[in-house]
């Protein structure tokens, strides 16, 4: 795959075009010890950062960056491992227009990406960020009552697990409101309706929008303990941001640019850095 390691973050900015922020919250701030402290020296307008650390703005990545860095804010899911994400990325005020095409490359090959306002992030975060963890719960549930019912173990998980993968392929391709979808599944009278009933009366759509809203609350908190204000500079001192000239080059495939992933900066003996030229 053409995959390299390294456990210097500042060989990482030295040889890179594209550079994946990923770390916790609390490893991006300014202090010696974090990423972007080590990698801020080497890094230009040249090249682009793309950041997947919960909670933490494009404003407040671009404040301990040099001026006019192009940094891109992602939040992505754990599908991804599967080629079967979902990711919402934003795009900083110093972006050139063809960095959106790049990043929505490269974050579709291991799956659905969209572009969308900043705002939308933490939200995302709420919903298709930590969705997974709420699915897998839910396939636990259905697979405990199958076995309750009376199936073995493994084939209640399997029924359960394909179970949701149809159901979200029909809600997709089909582009009916998963409402109408419930209730084409419900005939009077049937076990169907008798089911929701259970789930209605135990309120599982207002627990699935409270989950979302606790993440997303979740989300906007994390960034404001990771990043202090006083290590963010005075808003009337940062210069506002212009567009790049120059439009970088458009390309046909990911695999033309140099991508590195910086890792926890902590505990480097173990996390190491990763190119890849062939993604």
């Amino acid at each position: 795959m053409g995959l390299h390691t390294t456990h210097e973050n500042t060989e990482v900015t030295h040889k890179s075009d594209v550079v994946f922020l990923a770390v916790k919250p609390p490893h991006v701030s300014k202090n010696d010890s974090q990423v972007t402290s080590e990698i801020a020296p080497s890094f230009s307008r040249d090249q682009l950062l793309v950041s997947i650390a919960l909670g933490i703005t494009i404003r407040n990545i671009e404040s301990l960056l040099p001026p006019k860095c192009r940094v891109v804010r992602v939040m992505p899911n754990t599908p991804a491992v599967v080629r079967a994400g979902a990711s919402a990325f934003s795009m900083g005020s110093a972006c050139k227009e063809s960095d959106s095409d790049i990043v929505k490359e490269l974050l579709s090959t291991v799956g659905f990406a969209v572009e969308v306002p900043e705002a939308y992030i933490d939200p995302v975060t709420g919903l298709s960020g930590s969705g997974p963890s709420y699915m897998f719960a839910v396939i636990e549930g259905l697979a405990d009552g199958g076995v309750k019912a009376g199936l073995p173990r493994d084939l209640a998980v399997k029924l359960a697990c394909h179970t949701l993968l149809g159901a979200a392929k029909m809600a997709l391709e089909t582009g009916e409101h998963p409402a109408k979808l419930k209730d084409d599944v419900q005939s009077p009278a049937g076990s169907s309706v008798y089911g929701m009933h259970k789930l209605e009366s135990g309120g599982l759509k207002g627990l699935l929008i409270d989950a979302v809203e606790a993440a997303t609350n979740r989300s906007r908190e994390t960034g404001t303990k990771a990043l202090p204000r006083e290590y963010l500079r005075n808003s009337n001192d940062m210069q506002e941001d212009e567009k790049a000239d120059n439009s970088m080059e458009q390309v046909s495939k990911a695999g033309k640019y140099s991508i590195y992933l910086c890792v926890n900066a902590f505990n480097t003996s173990t996390q190491p850095l990763l190119e890849s030229n062939d993604l």
